[in-house]
């Protein structure tokens, strides 16, 4: 459904701008672009949090004998 907005003429020129630099077909096509590029997915890597060097560490250490356990 089409929708008609009201803009200043400095952000029609900004939004023209973007159209073309962005190869879009349409406004719509490149607020879309726009609004999409600024949410980010979200991210896996933190997850775990400071715990994977915990695990890290305790991999590593697996295998090897403290000074108490030598005869």
């Amino acid at each position: 459904m089409p929708t008609t907005i009201q803009i200043q003429e400095p952000t029609l020129k900004m939004l023209k701008e973007v159209k073309s630099e962005t190869n879009s077909a349409s406004y719509d096509e490149a607020i879309t672009k726009l609004v999409m590029g600024r949410i980010k997915p979200p991210a896996f890597a933190g997850i775990l949090g400071s715990r994977i060097k915990q695990v890290k560490r305790e991999v590593a250490l697996q295998g090897i004998r403290d000074k108490h356990d030598r005869f």
